[in-house]
């Protein structure tokens, strides 16, 4: 039983390095106008728009952008919450309060800087926004392979809660297969500068 999963880890971290290097071509301007159009078609999607409280994150480097998006979300009064990084990768929640209200933390992230709400605050999301480097026709999300989220999701399923799972992506990620193992989630909708796209399986 070893050697499959051993031959999906491996063909996940060799995708990861395929997708970033990719990423890492994007220009500044790149990363910009795709932020504001990834706002638009997330805002235009039903689980994000109609959301009370979203679980999200704010995007680093050349990430999707999801600045445009927190701040639009809270302009319109949703309750965002963002991660905050644990010693043992498990995540913690805060409020986002504006873009002056994050601070920069380790592996260069940036964190909301308010009261910490406990890692089982995202239970009260509706929806939750998952950071991701590809998806595929099932919904099968990869991840950068730190188990951070893998912890959300398992904890949301253990409580039986089923708020909406979205990832933002570059259209050129949205990938025919992604390597999967068994306790990968599939995500309800992916949403690239193209617009958004609902999964049957999610």
């Amino acid at each position: 039983m070893g050697a499959p999963l051993n031959t999906e880890m491996s063909a996940k971290a060799l995708l990861r390095r395929e997708l970033l290097a990719a990423r890492r071509l994007l220009t500044d301007q790149d990363v910009e106008r795709a932020a504001a159009v990834l706002a638009r078609h997330a805002l235009a999607l039903p689980e994000i728009g109609g959301a009370r409280t979203v679980a999200a994150y704010v995007s680093v480097g050349r990430e999707p952008g999801t600045r445009a998006l927190l701040d639009a979300l809270r302009t319109r009064g949703v309750r965002v919450l963002l991660p905050v990084l644990l010693a043992d990768n498990d995540l913690d929640w805060a409020l986002y309060e504006g873009p002056g209200g994050l601070a920069k933390a380790g592996r260069g992230l940036l964190e909301p800087v308010g009261e910490r709400l406990g890692p089982d605050a995202v239970l009260d999301a509706d929806a939750v926004l998952l950071p991701g480097l590809a998806v595929d026709a099932r919904g099968m999300r990869l991840g950068r392979g730190g188990g951070s989220y893998d912890r959300v999701l398992a904890r949301l399923t253990a409580a039986g809660a089923t708020p909406a799972l979205v990832v933002l992506l570059y259209a050129d990620e949205v990938a025919a297969r992604v390597p999967a193992e068994p306790h990968d989630f599939p995500v309800n909708a992916v949403v690239t500068p193209e617009g958004p796209r609902r999964f049957s399986a999610g």
